[in-house]
């Protein structure tokens, strides 16, 4: 059996064991890459080990912390508050409001899968009391959450960069980002569109009363939120203005936070995302091995081949689709983007285009139940047929796996192929 079969073969074992049972694919990438690289791709451990991606675990550790410190000294909460308060006597305006807020929230750093659990009790609170369309509500969240998820400031944003900085490519951070917000604005407006006005699944006999929910903000900040929020600005004119490293801002606006109010920050590094810095780990070592020996580009000029780079583009984009409903959608662009590389490289197609494509294709439908995404919504849907709502969700993530690619390749593909 060639190394290149065991590679990809041992992947996608990774993907299956990593999607039916509770154990982080990072472990197992990480497992996997010591397994194949030494007794297959004949690797030493110093090799395997230049592969680990310390620069985007900094970016990753640094923006995290940053905003555990942010929640627990209020401004977090501060800001979705002020945010939500905005609809008081515009009831329809209230899921455009938490689209802006979960976009603004993952923009800024907050991990899309914290923003939506941040946002979605709050959301689905709201389509109870105010009698709105809860369907509608939640994908407008999550939609929200990926519209924001790939600024440079954000993990997706500056897993994807970094993904592409290691090779020849030029991406511009202002074209990812601006893909990624512009088509998940026009799939919020399609769903506000088409589902507002439809009736929501209502549990039979559902009368309970609805709470008022106590979302006003008492005050202004105070003097540590004003802190934290000079400190975000600070973060985003240093890495944007003077092209500093996000990760050691981050960590230094964190750490300052953390020493003027200590008693709230003791437990802040808790809230880093610990099981994404895994994963993320974990599979770039894994696809950092597989292209030091090679088998990426084997792979890609085998896809290559297939037939127009063009029409390879759009096989790519529906396989991480249809794949990301079921697996982690960060995994998923880990190994797919080394992959178009070599194709991108060899052909016409637009490098921003694609990879941009690729990444719109992979997140957007995260709206799926078996997501982490779906799967808050679903779990804080209230007054509501569970069944009922459990299929209009399937419903809708299948109309964005059919459409979806299509939408991002012809919209940011063919164009400038």
């Amino acid at each position: 059996m060639s190394a290149e079969v065991i590679s990809i073969g041992a992947l996608l074992v990774m993907f299956v064991v990593g999607t039916v049972l509770p154990i982080n694919l990072g472990i197992l990438a990480f497992v996997a890459t010591f397994a194949v690289g030494t007794a297959s791709l004949g690797l030493t451990e110093d090799e395997i080990f230049e592969g680990f991606p310390a620069k985007l675990f900094v970016t990753i550790v640094g923006v995290t912390y940053l905003f555990s410190v942010a929640r627990r000294n209020g401004t977090i909460d501060w800001l979705v508050a002020a945010g939500v308060r905005l609809v008081r006597g515009k009831v329809a305006l209230i899921p455009w409001v938490l689209f802006l807020v979960a976009a603004l929230l993952t923009a800024f750093g907050t991990f899309t899968p914290a923003a939506v659990a941040i946002l979605a009790p709050i959301g689905m609170n709201f389509a109870y009391r105010y009698k709105l369309n809860p369907l509608v509500v939640g994908m407008m969240v999550i939609s929200g959450g990926h519209a924001g998820a790939f600024s440079p400031l954000a993990v997706s944003g500056a897993l994807v960069l970094g993904l592409v900085d290691k090779t020849e490519l030029q991406v511009s951070a202002v074209t990812l980002f601006s893909a990624s917000f512009l088509i998940n604005l026009a799939l919020s407006a399609l769903t506000y569109a088409l589902l507002a006005k439809r009736p929501a699944p209502l549990a039979a006999g559902s009368e309970e009363a609805a709470e008022d929910e106590d979302l006003a903000v008492s005050g202004g900040p105070d003097w540590r939120q004003w802190l934290t929020l000079a400190c975000l600005v600070a973060l985003v004119v240093g890495a944007l203005g003077f092209h500093l490293e996000i990760g050691f801002l981050a960590l230094a606006a964190g750490a300052l936070l953390a020493v003027v109010d200590m008693r709230r920050q003791e437990k802040a590094v808790d809230g880093v995302s610990w099981s994404t810095l895994l994963l993320v780990a974990g599979m770039m070592t894994y696809i950092a091995m597989l292209e030091k020996a090679g088998i990426i580009e084997n792979i890609s000029e085998h896809a290559a081949g297939l037939g127009a780079p063009v029409a390879v583009a759009l096989l790519l984009c529906f396989t991480v689709a249809v794949t990301s409903a079921f697996a982690s959608s960060t995994a998923i662009l880990t190994a797919i983007i080394p992959i178009a590389v070599p194709l991108l490289l060899s052909s016409h197609l637009s490098a921003a285009g694609l990879i941009a494509a690729l990444a719109v294709s992979t997140t957007i439908v995260d709206t799926s139940p078996f997501s982490t995404n779906g799967a808050l919504v679903l779990s804080n849907a209230r007054g509501v047929d569970g069944r009922r709502f459990y299929r209009q969700i399937i419903g809708y993530t299948g109309g964005i796996v059919a459409l979806g690619p299509v939408v991002a390749w012809g919209a940011l593909v063919l164009p400038w192929s």
